[in-house]
């Protein structure tokens, strides 16, 4: 990809897991090459995976915005009104700005920087960092088809990645941010299920990690309803209808909408406060 006459310079201000993740896809997918990415953080310690893997560093979050066109914002949200401020004064019409901050608005956004920045904010999860994710974004009022093909294209290496309406990237959070914790928790009890009637540990947790791959799959697939590819499985008197309603009498359903909803309204929380 490239910026006029030049290779695009993509620039990190934040070096956490997210940003990593982010990273991560892009390098595996060659969408960029590392000694294009510019990364900032107050301290070296999260500074070394990225610098290991040959991105550029620094301290400075204005060296980044002076280095790069694409700036991903991916600080911990009650920082970044902070960066916004010391940033603004070097933030141009040429920049594309994309934050990944959780629960901070596009209104919010644009409210602290500089008139015209093209802005658009985007949720990724996790598994970016195995090409894998799960990603939705938005654009801010200055941000055309342009910016939003930019951010696509970067965010290809990083596995699914659609426009959405910004009132769904809360949802998303709750749903597909969090909710990769959730899934390691069933894969755990899964897991443990099987330790418990006698199978090693380890085997019992490679067989439920390719169980959820496995179904994962075939919903990707088949764009099956869920409930239909669970009814498929159930045959009458059989072993899963049993355990379904094991399930059921346990609330797993309940339990997970309620686990999407608190984790949503904490997403919305965030941005208000």
């Amino acid at each position: 990809m490239e910026c006029l006459s030049r290779p695009l310079r993509v620039g990190f201000i934040g070096a956490g897991k997210m940003a990593c993740g982010i990273l991560e896809g892009m390098l595996l997918s060659d969408q960029i090459q590392a000694t294009n990415v510019l990364v900032s953080a107050p301290s070296d310690r999260n500074l070394r995976k990225f610098k290991g893997c040959g991105c550029r560093v620094t301290h400075s979050n204005v060296a980044v915005l002076e280095d790069c066109k694409v700036v991903f914002l991916a600080t911990k949200p009650h920082v970044l009104l902070g960066v916004l401020k010391e940033i603004y004064s070097v933030v141009t019409k040429e920049h594309i700005i994309i934050s990944v901050a959780a629960g901070i608005t596009l209104q919010t956004l644009e409210k602290f920087l500089p008139p015209g920045t093209k802005v658009l904010r985007a949720m990724p999860n996790l598994p970016c960092v195995v090409q894998m994710g799960a990603v939705v974004f938005s654009r801010g009022s200055n941000s055309s088809n342009q910016e939003a093909a930019v951010l696509k294209t970067l965010m290809s290496g990083c596995g699914f990645c659609e426009e959405t309406p910004e009132s769904y990237i809360d949802i998303h959070t709750g749903l597909s941010g969090s909710g990769v914790a959730y899934v390691y928790m069933f894969a755990e009890a899964l897991g443990e299920g099987a330790v418990k009637m006698g199978m090693p540990s380890a085997l019992a947790n490679k067989i439920a990690a390719q169980t959820l791959l496995g179904a994962a799959k075939m919903m990707l697939e088949s764009g099956e309803h869920p409930a239909k590819l669970r009814n498929d499985v159930c045959t009458p008197g059989g072993t899963t209808i049993y355990a379904c309603h094991e399930l059921e009498r346990g609330g797993l359903r309940a339990t997970v909408m309620n686990a999407v909803e608190i984790a949503t309204k904490r997403a919305q929380e965030m941005g208000k406060s």
